[in-house]
């Protein structure tokens, strides 16, 4: 008989108006509610309180302040809600989503618990080359390698009482494994290639953002708006764009971040971009997939990309970065190019490149996404939650802190 787990989910990178973490965490609470262990996501919320989705399936909302900015985010920063959470479950496995804090909030909030659970970590964001090596590269090399080393041993230090990483990135499993993090535990994401189909596409969308000319080429960008998803490079790019071709294609934005302003100015500047909003219906978000005829990728540091997926499932055609998941799925596929991080006039070439080659790559975009589902993540993660409890049991032994 199958043991029925209780698995608590917690993640600092929880946004409502987030992108692929925010998709990871719904579809999750989607699958565990036709399955029969217990799971429980602790959500940021303005206020505390239980949502019950059926027997097996619940959400802990916690009040916890929103960041300042054109953010959505809210900052868990104490235990004694986790303990509360973790006392009233008393949880076989604890997933942790986000290295700032959290891990050793968990870590102080478990300490009251009799049954110590297993923690694991869940590598959504490549933080210490995304965000801190990043942001000291324009000081240098040499402050950019030290960052980042100072913030591996961050992680090092941060997880070092948790039994692993499920990682969906190979190419990022592997730059952890080669900076200390491990085990790694290969957990690629999925994607509902049912509802983004091709299928999906909206004429009277495609005729709107065409307007009147058909071979003008729309082009889709459904991503946080900030220089790490390529925002900068895509609107040094256009006006080149422009100049190349003899008509200028449509560009069109959906959701937010913190350089939305110059999404809006971009707007004000050219008649063919159009900014969306924040589209929170996925019928909706399919559409506008389906409806444009290239996808963007243009982050070197996806750990996986659920918008690459989407794009691809969805039929379109893709320009990524060179590094990173973007370019593990663009070249596994043969569905797109590649380009270099931050180069506008070759994002140009890249995109040129593409527009002849529309039908072909799209069916092979297609195929490939095909291959994953959420069905298959989630039963993977489930046998390493399982096969982590049994060596736990074998060993006959309990982590204390």
């Amino acid at each position: 008989m199958e043991k029925i787990l209780t698995i608590i989910d917690c993640n600092n990178f929880w946004s409502p108006s987030g992108g692929g973490v925010r998709r990871y965490h719904l579809q999750k609470l989607e699958y565990f509610k036709a399955h029969s262990h217990r799971y429980i996501f602790v959500m940021q919320d303005s206020r505390s309180y239980t949502e019950i989705l059926n027997t097996s399936t619940i959400i802990e909302h916690i009040a916890v302040p929103k960041i300042m900015g054109n953010w959505e985010y809210r900052f868990l920063y104490q235990s004694k809600p986790l303990k509360r959470i973790f006392e009233k479950y008393n949880p076989d496995v604890i997933e942790v989503g986000s290295p700032y804090l959290l891990p050793l909030l968990v870590k102080r909030a478990i300490k009251s618990l009799e049954k110590k659970p297993k923690l694991i970590a869940f590598w959504h964001a490549d933080f210490p080359v995304t965000y801190v090596g990043r942001y000291f590269e324009k000081w240098g090399k040499g402050l950019e390698d030290l960052s980042e080393k100072v913030a591996w041993g961050y992680a090092r230090w941060m997880f070092r009482y948790f039994s692993g990483f499920l990682v969906s990135s190979p190419y990022i499993g592997k730059r952890m494994q080669e900076n200390g993090l491990k085990p790694i535990f290969d957990a690629p994401l999925g994607v509902d290639t049912k509802l983004f189909h091709p299928s999906q596409k909206d004429l009277e969308k495609v005729e709107k953002i065409k307007a009147g000319h058909k071979e003008r080429l729309t082009i889709f960008f459904p991503h946080r708006f900030c220089q790490e998803k390529g925002l900068k490079t895509l609107l040094e790019a256009y006006p080149l764009l422009c100049q190349r071709l003899s008509v200028e294609p449509a560009l069109v934005f959906a959701g937010t971040g913190p350089s939305l302003e110059r999404v809006k100015e971009a707007v004000k500047d050219y008649k063919h971009i159009h900014y969306l909003g924040f589209i929170k219906s996925r019928d909706e978000m399919a559409s506008w997939y389906a409806s444009c005829e290239l996808g963007l990728a243009l982050s070197g540091h996806e750990t996986f990309g659920l918008s690459i997926l989407e794009s691809m499932a969805s039929g379109q055609i893709l320009v990524g970065a060179n590094t990173g998941a973007a370019q593990e799925h663009i070249q596994n596929s043969q569905a797109g190019v590649t380009v270099p991080l931050g180069e506008a006039d070759l994002l140009v070439e890249g995109i040129l490149s593409l527009i002849s080659k529309t039908d072909g790559l799209s069916k092979k975009a297609r195929d490939y996404a095909q291959k994953f589902t959420w069905e298959n993540c989630f039963k993977r993660e489930n046998k390493i939650y399982e096969s982590l409890l049994e060596q736990h049991s074998e060993k006959g032994t309990s982590t204390s802190f």
